[in-house]
């Protein structure tokens, strides 16, 4: 998307990381809320170093689950693809910008971790893994 519009404004740079991981951001947010979900935050992170982010958090407003999404954009299937870079590691920081994020709330909803994957396709994966 960002290098078609750079292409059309005459550029012919490819898009940054950043602006690719933001147009995937962008893509799972539209198919969640396509879905019914209800936008909570976006790009949450916990304070200081070494924490974590979550790049979406969502509500389902048929239980009032709420939702820590991880959006995973790849351009190829190679290595893994989307879903293979979601690694041990990767969990345990989202688990605890989740666990950072839950502690200011009064009432303790409840919660999943879902996974978003942005490839030639949109793939939705519910209950991907847990805190656990």
């Amino acid at each position: 998307m960002a290098y078609l519009q750079n292409k059309a404004a005459g550029r012919t740079s490819l898009p940054t990381t950043k602006q690719r991981g933001d147009a995937a951001e962008d893509a799972a947010l539209e198919h969640l809320q396509a879905a019914g979900l209800g936008l909570v935050a976006r790009n949450y992170r916990t304070p200081g170093r070494g924490g974590g982010e979550i790049d979406l958090i969502m509500r389902d407003p048929r239980d009032g689950t709420l939702v820590f999404v991880e959006v995973r954009g790849r351009s190829s299937a190679t290595h893994g693809g989307a879903g293979g870079s979601i690694t041990g590691v990767k969990q345990r920081r989202i688990v605890f910008a989740a666990q950072h994020y839950i502690s200011r709330l009064r009432v303790l909803p409840p919660c999943r971790f879902d996974v978003v994957l942005v490839e030639e396709r949109i793939e939705w994966l519910q209950a991907a893994f847990d805190a656990g």
